[in-house]
This record gives C-alpha cells, structure tokens and sequence, in this order.
C-alpha cells in the first residue's frame, strides 16, 4: 500500500477511534488483512456498546454533529476509504467497517 493510501486509511482510523471514544463510550478494533483476486487491502471493525445514532442517514451528512465539531467525521471517513458500513441500534451501540484497497 503507497503512502496516500496508508494515510488516508490511518486518518480515517483515527476519526472512528476518536468517536468510539467521544461518543461510545470506549470500544475495540479488530485488524484485518483481506484479499479479492488481484486486490488486497486492510479491513477495520470498530466496535462500541455506546448510545448508538439514532439516526444514521442524517449523521452521514456534511455538517451533522451532535457535538461541537464541524461534522464531517463520518462523511470524511467514508469518502477516504473504498467500502465503509455502519450498523447501529439506540442503546446498544454501533458498528463501523471499512476496507481499503492497496491500490484503489
């Protein structure tokens, strides 16, 4: 994986652990190496039991915070990596996969 890439995946790493942080409460990263014919790349699950999002389609917009930060951590995240899924449920927490391709 080239520089841009390994920084565009770290980045995207560090805004997802500092909301599971922020706002779940705490949680965990599970580190995948992963592989679909010629293609390789990195896949990260971060995991919380925090409060949830209540409401995913509007926390995927530019500018939606329930803090005070300038709301482009989820959005931001999705567009510096190749597959990104999220899964949450209000009271029992949230799930984020990512993937990012080696040369994609």
């Amino acid at each position: 994986m080239g520089l841009v890439n390994q920084t565009r995946l770290l980045t995207a790493a560090s805004e997802l652990v500092r909301n599971m942080m922020r706002y779940g409460g705490g949680g965990s990263c599970m580190i995948e190496i992963v592989s679909s014919g010629r293609n390789n790349g990195v896949r990260l699950t971060f995991s919380d039991n925090g409060p949830g999002i209540s409401d995913i389609e509007a926390a995927m917009r530019d500018g939606f915070s329930t803090g005070r930060s300038l709301g482009l951590g989820l959005p931001g995240t999705k567009r510096l990596v190749n597959e990104f899924d999220i899964k949450s449920k209000v009271g029992e927490g949230t799930v984020v996969t990512i993937i990012k391709w080696a040369n994609g």
